[in-house]
C-alpha cells in the first residue's frame, strides 16, 4: 500500500499512524506496527488508507510511503 511521500533515510519510509507521522523499516507488516503499538492485540481494529483490513490479512499487509494507518482499541465502559 503506497501513497504520496517522501523517502527518509535508506530502508525507512514516513507513515501517518493515528494521525501522527512515523518512520518504518522497510517491509514492516501492519501486525508488526499493531504488536509495537499494542500490549494485547485483542479488541483491536486497524484501518489503512480508510480501508478497515481484518485481522488475517494483517500478516499479509506490507505498509508503504505515505499510508495512513488508524489502530483503534475497543473500550468497555458504562
Amino acid at each position: 500500500m503506497t501513497a504520496e511521500g517522501t523517502r527518509s533515510e535508506a530502508g525507512t519510509y514516513a507513515v501517518s499512524v493515528n494521525g501522527e507521522r512515523r518512520e518504518l523499516a522497510a517491509g514492516t507488516t501492519l501486525e508488526a506496527l499493531v504488536a509495537e503499538l499494542s500490549s494485547a492485540p485483542r479488541g483491536v481494529a486497524a484501518a489503512v488508507n480508510e480501508a478497515v483490513v481484518p485481522r488475517g490479512a494483517w500478516t499479509a499487509t506490507v505498509l508503504g510511503e505515505g499510508d495512513r494507518v488508524e489502530v483503534l482499541t475497543a473500550v468497555q465502559g458504562g
